[in-house]
């Protein structure tokens, strides 16, 4: 029992120094190396590393005004905003909507778009009351030409002093209903078939209520007067038809505003046209008659009871002679003498 505890006794001593041992060899081996964590300067210059090809202004911008191509750079940023240009040359003669001071970033939204950009140099868009008659059965579409007629009514039951004629040639339609040239009708899916987008172009056009026409600006008095004084009518044609009235052959309407007479020793000035021309504006009985009274041809009937009337004394506050038209806005009827 004896020697057996002193073998026990021994086999701890020997295992004792062997654990010793081995923790001292570990304690002679050096510490394995800490890794940092990156710093904050290492951080930004990692997120640097990726720039992006923006468009900026070189200069001031103002709105309204067209880009000249010598006033955009291509700077690399470390943003890249949405709607961003990547080159210059899309942007040249674009107009901001918004004053851009220099190195701001261009984006789509700064800059006009839609129909505004569809209208030619010195036209104009205007909106036309439409119907299903008006509007040729609503088949005119974005992008045709049409003819605009006018149908004034005479007062009365004369039907000879009623008058159709047309009143502007070959007009490019802008807008039908809800369908534009721009092609940014609302409730377009763009996503969708063909078949589907025409489905809802024609389901559009026959609720249309509006025809948005490109009109010059000095014919616009014209055809505000002829909405409000009558009937218009839209008349489609073939694109390729180039024909149009001369208007050399017409005597041209006297304006409501009288231009300033030139002063002693100056050139006669030119007619109006433009501005100037739409500024002074027509009055209703002039677009009616042309500036000039109507000889109108008058029945035998009329004419032998028109006599005594010719011949008697002028009363005083008697009616006004002439051809008389009657004028329909709205709900409201007006005759208009001259």
């Amino acid at each position: 029992m004896i020697n057996l505890t002193k073998i026990i006794a021994a086999v701890l001593v020997l295992l004792a120094l062997a654990l010793g041992g081995y923790a001292w060899l570990l304690s002679r081996q050096p510490p394995p190396p800490v890794v940092a964590a990156p710093s904050a300067a290492a951080a930004g210059k990692t997120a640097q590393a990726q720039t992006f090809r923006v468009v900026v202004a070189a200069k001031p911008l103002p709105a309204g005004r067209a880009i000249p191509p010598d006033a955009l750079r291509v700077e690399r940023l470390t943003i890249n905003p949405a709607g961003a240009f990547q080159e210059t040359a899309p942007l040249a003669g674009r107009v901001p909507v918004i004053d851009l001071g220099e190195g701001t970033p261009l984006v789509e939204g700064q800059l006009v778009s839609g129909l505004a950009l569809r209208v030619g140099e010195g036209e104009r868009a205007v909106a036309i009351k439409a119907d299903e008659v008006m509007g040729v059965g609503h088949k005119v579409r974005p992008g045709d030409f049409v003819d605009v007629f006018l149908m004034l009514k005479s007062d009365g039951k004369d039907v000879d002093r009623s008058q159709a004629r047309l009143l502007l040639s070959r007009k490019r339609v802008l807008a039908y209903g809800g369908a534009s040239i721009d092609g940014m009708a609302s409730g377009m899916d763009k996503n969708g078939s063909a078949q589907q987008q025409q489905q809802q172009q024609a389901s559009r056009a026959e609720a249309a209520r509006t025809a948005v026409l490109a009109v010059p600006v000095d014919d616009i008095n014209r055809l505000t007067i002829a909405e409000y004084s009558g009937r218009l009518l839209l008349a489609l044609r073939n694109p390729t038809d180039m024909s149009e009235p001369d208007p050399k052959l017409f005597a041209e309407l006297p304006t409501a505003l009288q231009p300033v007479p030139p002063k002693a020793g100056e050139a006669r000035r030119p007619p109006l046209e433009g501005l100037d021309r739409a500024q002074a504006g027509v009055i209703a009985a002039d677009f009616v008659t042309g500036g000039k009274p109507v000889n109108l041809r008058v029945p035998a009937a009329a004419a032998v009871a028109a006599a005594p009337a010719a011949n008697a004394p002028a009363r005083t506050g008697g009616s006004r002679g002439g051809l008389q038209v009657e004028v329909i806005r709205g709900d409201r009827s007006e005759t208009i003498n001259y």
